[in-house]
């Protein structure tokens, strides 16, 4: 049993190191500037579980309380998560103004539908005030993570079709959230369906994974980001100013 919570520990404390190192390679090798919601993410959860440490090890609050912080902190990152999808999808089309424009227009509209879920929720949810949050950072969190397992599915076709190089940054943090959003469904699905003993392996298993996602994500911060170049072997078809000059006529209709 002390393995166990010994490994426990280790798992919670472990990935917010490294996000503390992801910070000063990002600070020294100015990727902030490249990144600044990844940035401001990675801080973010750095602080999220300084306060959660301090209110769990203090008994500052009650167990109630605790979870309210704890949700609030969930909706905060969950916002930032939506706010890098954007981020990786404004750089991957930067050269391409329509369709940059159309993803800008196509991510206003998905904020607006998530927005009015959470506002359906809240108000259709039985119960008291902390569970009405619960349940709106629950259903939240499932509906970005799918958003993010869709990035990363896309930013593999990318790579295959249009001659990105998955070496990228760009990729190595799409390539860590669409991991975590994928277990964190998965073990969502699973969670009804198994005893008490099978969520806690869950949990192991939830955590685990996030290292693995930090640990991929300071991987391709230090790593050298080759330069990007055309593939001249792909097909006209296939080329990203080819779509983009498209879209362009098509919106100017």
């Amino acid at each position: 049993m002390t393995s166990f919570f010994s490994l426990l520990i280790y798992l919670w404390i472990a990935p917010h190191v490294l996000q503390v190192a992801i910070l000063g390679v990002m600070v020294y090798r100015k990727q902030y500037r490249q990144f600044p919601v990844f940035f401001s993410y990675t801080g973010f959860e750095i602080l999220q579980f300084l306060v959660l440490l301090v209110v769990n090890h203090l008994r500052l609050m009650s167990h109630e309380h605790y979870h309210v912080v704890f949700s609030l902190g969930s909706a905060g990152s969950t916002m930032l998560r939506f706010g890098i999808i954007y981020e990786i999808l404004a750089r991957v089309f930067h050269n391409y103004p329509s369709l940059n424009r159309f993803g800008k227009i196509l991510f206003f509209w998905a904020a607006l539908f998530l927005l009015a879920i959470a506002v359906g929720l809240s108000r259709g949810t039985s119960g008291g005030g902390t569970e009405h949050l619960r349940v709106v950072v629950s259903v939240l969190d499932r509906t970005f993570s799918i958003v993010q397992c869709g990035l990363l599915l896309a930013m593999f076709l990318f790579s295959r079709y249009f001659a990105l190089s998955w070496r990228n940054t760009e990729f190595g943090i799409a390539l860590g959230f669409g991991i975590f959003a994928s277990v964190e469904l998965a073990s969502s699905a699973v969670r009804s369906q198994v005893g008490l003993a099978g969520n806690h392996f869950l949990d192991y298993f939830t955590l685990a994974t996030y290292h693995l996602c930090v640990l991929i994500w300071l991987c391709y911060m230090l790593a050298p980001e080759p330069p990007a170049r055309y593939d001249a072997r792909v097909l006209p078809e296939h080329d990203l100013e080819t779509w983009n000059q498209e879209l362009g006529r098509l919106i100017k209709r």
